[in-house]
């Protein structure tokens, strides 16, 4: 399978990559076996696998030699190509595709290595880290883009204009690259319309690499909704929430006094009825007003103003028998939401396969205030 079909199918890619070290943070884990590195991502759910063969990263091109030797999965060479001779070795190597980072050269010398690449039967992946580099992307009609967070000059992350960038990306392929270490953080990336991340450093660092790529990549994502109380979030986000929800509805028993503070390892979430307002969340829940209720039933999830999801709901207060089957018949990302536990969230899953659940009111202690034991084992049994 090719690269660039590898990442295409449906829902969030996964590009796992395999370095020792990087100039910004030295030393990852240098004395890492790339064989077992990469049988451990191909054992848990990598699309295709990044290898740096640069010696900034105590890389070389045996370790794409090595990678090659013991997985069938789509190779990414990664590091400072400017020749064809440099994209023949990888081929030979084993790679299907190859990095060629815009920063480093001018637009003729790309299209030239684009057009050579083709011709060999390897992929590029063209890197743009700001507004000028994902315009020449653009004339150059890359099929697949890669949006660096990282600015390669000055080792500074900054996430929000990468989203931006993947937002105005058009490609075959989008990939969202660095400074993603949660499955919000992917799932952020994906809502702005990353087709894959490629994530390296925080599989490196991970006791267990695979490990942490399968949770990277796991669904469905947690919401625990109507959080009123800041000891209530930090709870949600000890137990592994994805998102946390705050409702600003008149007449909701969980009405917010804000937003409160979530890490940026988590998303949050502001809830409205008819029409939303500016709260400084990353992500608006919106229901339909209904006459004589808080909400309508079902709503819609947005990322700047756009429909990135919909959200399967029960009436206010009120009961569907036929709540999962409703469910399951929405096409596209889908939230499953309506008076999910512990007890019950698991076969919901397992019914719905939704790309998010939600909880809010059988998470409590009371209303608005949540009990931190059913918070903890309501995201231990959706995460199960």
């Amino acid at each position: 399978m090719r690269f660039r079909d590898a990442l295409s199918a449906p829902g969030l890619a996964a590009v796992a990559e395999f370095k020792r070290r990087s100039p910004s943070m030295g030393d990852i884990r240098p004395d890492a076996r790339v064989e077992d590195i990469v049988r451990a991502y191909s054992q848990n759910g990598a699309n295709a696998i990044s290898v740096l063969v640069d010696e900034r990263f105590a890389g070389t091109i045996d370790d794409l030699r090595a990678a090659r030797a013991v997985t069938d999965v789509p190779l990414l060479a990664k590091g400072f190509f400017s020749t064809e001779e440099h994209l023949r070795e990888l081929r030979e190597a084993g790679a299907d595709a190859a990095l060629l980072i815009l920063r480093d050269l001018d637009d003729d010398t790309a299209a030239r290595l684009m057009r050579y690449a083709d011709g060999i039967g390897l992929d590029t992946l063209v890197e743009a880290h700001d507004d000028a580099e994902l315009e020449r992307a653009h004339r150059l009609e890359a099929r697949i883009v890669g949006v660096n967070a990282r600015d390669l000059s000055t080792f500074a992350i900054d996430r929000n204009a990468q989203l931006a960038l993947v937002a105005r990306a058009k490609a075959d392929v989008v990939i969202a690259e660095s400074a993603i270490h949660s499955r919000a953080q992917g799932a952020a990336a994906e809502l702005a319309g990353a087709d894959a991340v490629l994530v390296g450093t925080s599989l490196m660092q991970a006791a267990d690499p695979g490990a942490k790529l399968r949770d990277l990549v796991s669904r469905p994502l947690v919401k625990v909704c109507g959080l009123t109380r800041q000891e209530d979030v930090d709870a949600a986000v000890e137990a592994g929430a994805d998102l946390t929800g705050f409702i600003f509805v008149e007449g909701s028993p969980r009405r917010a006094p804000t937003v409160l503070s979530v890490p940026d390892t988590v998303l949050s979430v502001a809830v409205f009825v008819g029409e939303p307002e500016e709260r400084g969340a990353d992500l608006v829940q919106l229901y339909e007003h209904e006459e004589g209720q808080v909400r309508g039933r079902d709503a819609v999830l947005l990322r700047d103003g756009e429909r990135v999801a919909s959200v399967a709901d029960l009436p206010w207060e009120g009961c569907d028998p036929e709540h999962l089957e409703h469910a399951a018949a929405v096409s596209g990302r889908l939230v499953l939401a309506g008076k999910l536990g512990p007890d019950n969230v698991r076969a919901a899953i397992d019914a719905v396969h939704p790309w998010a659940v939600d909880a809010a009111s059988r998470l409590e202690a009371a209303p608005g205030i949540k009990d931190h034991a059913k918070v903890k084992a309501f995201v231990e049994e959706a995460h199960a």
